[in-house]
């Protein structure tokens, strides 16, 4: 086992350091605690969100910098609509819409530092405009050497198969050169200069690939989180049953069918408790009649029921997939979207979780695959042993030191 550990060269003073991110769970989530370590450390953090998540980032000690984004929000998965250039557009008509706003939120109080997620495409162009480093937080998969080849150009050769494909690409690459950038759209997106990876090497397909220079992966940076998101007590009813938890997350939870085949393998089995998490999508109506051994919530403090559980139903999200390895939870991977389907072959691979497409996840496949999981003594080996490499790999601490690093070493700021 290798261990990435930094020598840290805290700057002369606390510095001012921007957070740059969208309104989406799966982006915010995982800096989290990232930026309240770094509040901690006496860094004034301003970061950039829209108001939604105003208060999530209040709590961390940040300042947040409100501005109006045009993005799909979690509220309304289906506005990403069905075909990949759906998936492209909007995150660079937000990009140019945000611009100024950003600029100008701004203004006299340029940052030391920028971080950034993956898809806050203005926060690149400001470190830039501002002469200062930027370092992008990844809350998912990064590029491995190869990535274009075998990934990239067949997605970007069916983009540029249509019209507006071309047009989108156009746009994007006219937009880079208004604001004095002359990279390639492609590698713009996805090969920025410094990249702290907030998932553990685990989770990252061709780990063996990945550049080392540019990439360190530091694993989950997770809290306890009890204070903010509470706790989860096991019901007297449950002692000495084992707990699965049930979960896809926040946003794509419209599966009335899928809840109702949990509640049917499980429901009024003996020697099992269910904590079945709903979402905002799905009336519990709608799931007929649950079980003593079914508890129903829309939302659950998903962790910490982690801690003690003996399985879980997910839909393989980077903050689902990550929390279920660092409790080394066997896992059932059901994913919905995007890089859920990655993952899950990942999990897969691990030999800790077994992979059912939604279309097969009737009650005697969910039933099926839940009790061969646990069956098997060397899935709780495998899953012990992931949970100790991704604690060795540093997490909330690693990713700070890191990022101080990185302003030990910044050159004065000069304006472009």
């Amino acid at each position: 086992m290798v261990v990435c550990m930094t020598t840290t060269a805290r700057p002369a003073r606390p510095a001012h350091i921007a957070m740059f991110s969208i309104a989406a769970h799966g982006h915010v989530n995982p800096s989290i605690e990232v930026i309240r370590e770094l509040v901690a450390r006496g860094h004034r953090v301003s970061y950039a969100i829209p108001a939604s998540f105003a208060n999530k980032v209040a709590e961390t000690g940040a300042t947040p910098v409100i501005y109006t984004s045009t993005l799909p929000t979690d509220d309304d998965p289906e506005a990403w609509g069905t075909e990949l250039i759906d998936n492209l557009e909007p995150f660079l008509n937000d990009a140019v819409q945000a611009l100024p706003q950003l600029a100008a939120a701004f203004e006299g109080d340029e940052p030391d530092l920028v971080l950034h997620d993956i898809t806050s495409y203005p926060a690149r162009v400001l470190a830039h405009r501002w002469g200062v480093p930027a370092v992008s937080l990844s809350p998912n998969l990064v590029a491995w050497e190869g990535y274009e080849q075998e990934v990239g150009e067949p997605m970007v050769a069916q983009v540029m198969a249509s019209e507006r494909g071309r047009a989108y690409y156009a746009r994007f690459a006219a937009w880079l050169t208004e604001n004095g950038l002359d990279d390639d759209v492609n590698r713009f997106q996805g090969r920025p200069r410094r990249s702290i990876v907030l998932i553990p090497r685990a989770l990252q397909p061709q780990a063996d690939r990945v550049d080392p220079s540019v990439h360190t992966f530091v694993g989950a940076c997770q809290s306890d989180r009890t204070a903010t998101d509470g706790s989860w007590e096991r019901p007297a009813s449950a002692d000495g049953r084992k707990v699965l938890l049930v979960s896809l997350g926040s946003t794509f939870t419209k599966q009335p069918a899928f809840y109702r085949a949990c509640v049917e393998a499980f429901g009024g089995l003996p020697d099992w408790h269910v904590v079945l998490q709903i979402g905002k999508f799905t009336d519990e109506a709608e799931l007929g009649e649950i079980p003593d051994n079914v508890e129903v919530h829309r939302w659950v403090p998903q962790l910490d029921i982690l801690r003690q559980a003996d399985a879980f139903i997910t839909h393989a999200g980077a903050g689902g997939s990550q929390e279920g390895l660092a409790t080394a939870t066997p896992m059932v991977a059901v994913p919905q979207a995007v890089d859920q389907f990655g993952n899950a072959e990942m999990l897969v691979s691990l030999g800790v979780a077994r992979h059912v497409p939604t279309e097969q996840a009737d009650a005697a496949t969910l039933k099926a695959a839940v009790l061969e999981l646990l069956a098997d003594p060397e899935v709780r080996v495998r899953a012990e042993a992931v949970r100790a490499t991704m604690a060795a790999e540093g997490g909330t601490r690693q990713a700070a030191d890191l990022i101080e690093v990185e302003l030990s070493q910044a050159p004065p700021k000069v304006r472009a």
